[in-house]
């Protein structure tokens, strides 16, 4: 049977029709920019980040470039970011005026490189550096990147775009994050009915001028403190936002469950099959597997005739971008990103997807991928 790779009509019972009334009660309030849904959003994620303030946003993207300019981030700055992530990582830092310095990864647990980021602070003292929790869980040194910026009054922004209910070490992800950010695409473990963001702050002066920022730099309504631009999120999106964190916790294990029994009966496929590090609990956004580069053409064709859905995140390293020359100002590190996104393969994963559809998927990779040879 096909099997979509990701299909967001899995409502839980009862949820279309909240909706509808949620969508009549604020529009028959007119709450339609900012509000008492937006703040009551807020308060509810900082809550569930353990962070002391949330700014919401129009999209992800910008819920990046406000964090930067709000750490200081301008015209001919370096701004250090991992090799793998999505492009809005290093647009971000190019539509603040900065330039980018890439930092390749490490292959472990696929996040930036430790070691090789404390050599490219050291070599390009960047006004900032940018931190990428991705697939679903966060970088086996964490605690180590944050300490190390944090000595050096390096401002750390934390993307974390596919990262919301992701635990680390007992905490949130958040907890002890200076500046994270967050999106809401529709695709996301916490999606949105349109684009949407935050911006997390560990302090509310912080917050204050994140919020400032995206608000056309207002310190009241006609007065300016700041050159910002407007990205403010829409009531709706609030609205909706709200809604499904109630049922959050439903949709998290259901994509937990899903993504250990990829990992427990992939095992015996000649792939890597990727776990997040000890002491994550991952939030199921994605099931990451790792394929010679030469075969998985012939895997994602053998997917396609038998209507599998699947995805590539991502397909490019970000020095090696078409669009990033020009802009690119140092590469560091090796080929172990663009490695990872010639051999990377997502399989279907969503909330509720049903256990007949996981047999349906596993079956289909059993007869594409041989079995491991025994050593």
């Amino acid at each position: 049977m096909p099997v979509p790779f990701i299909d967001l009509r899995r409502f839980e019972p009862g949820f279309p029709e909240r909706w509808a009334e949620k969508c009549a009660e604020v529009s028959a309030q007119t709450r339609f920019v900012g509000g008492p849904d937006v703040a009551a959003l807020e308060s509810s994620l900082a809550d569930q980040c353990e962070i002391a303030a949330v700014v919401g946003c129009a999209n992800g993207t910008d819920a990046l470039q406000l964090a930067l300019r709000a750490a200081g981030v301008g015209p001919g700055d370096l701004v250090l970011l991992p090799d793998a992530t999505f492009w809005a990582t290093f647009e971000a830092v190019v539509n603040c005026g900065a330039r980018p310095v890439t930092v390749d990864i490490d292959e472990a647990d696929l996040a930036m490189d430790f070691e090789l980021f404390r050599q490219a602070v050291e070599r390009y003292r960047p006004k900032a550096a940018m931190l990428v929790h991705l697939y679903g869980w966060g970088s086996a040194r964490l605690d180590d990147f944050r300490r190390f910026c944090r000595e050096r009054e390096l401002p750390l922004i934390e993307d974390a775009a596919q990262a919301y209910g992701v635990r680390w070490r007992g905490e949130s992800i958040f907890h002890g994050a200076r500046l994270a950010t967050l999106s809401f695409y529709p695709a996301k473990v916490l999606g949105a009915c349109g684009d949407a963001g935050a911006v997390l702050a560990d302090d509310t002066e912080l917050a204050e001028t994140v919020r400032r920022l995206g608000n056309h730099g207002r310190t009241s309504h006609y007065e300016h403190g700041l050159v910002g631009w407007n990205s403010r999120l829409a009531g709706l999106d609030a609205a909706y936002l709200s809604l499904c964190l109630e049922y959050l916790p439903e949709r998290l294990d259901s994509r937990r469950r899903a993504a250990e029994r990829y990992r427990r009966e992939l095992d015996e496929l000649d792939l890597r099959t990727v776990a997040p590090p000890a002491g994550y609990v991952e939030n199921g956004y994605l099931n990451v597997n790792l394929i010679d580069p030469d075969r998985r053409g012939e895997v994602e064709a053998t997917l396609r005739r038998n209507g599998i859905g699947f995805g590539n995140t991502y397909p490019g390293a970000m020095s090696k971008q078409p669009g990033a020359a020009g802009y690119l100002e140092a590469a560091v590190g090796g080929e172990r990103a663009d490695r990872l996104a010639r051999s990377v393969l997502n399989l279907p994963l969503f909330a509720h997807i049903t256990d007949d559809e996981i047999d349906e998927v596993v079956a289909v990779m059993r007869q594409a991928v041989p079995a491991k040879t025994a050593t």
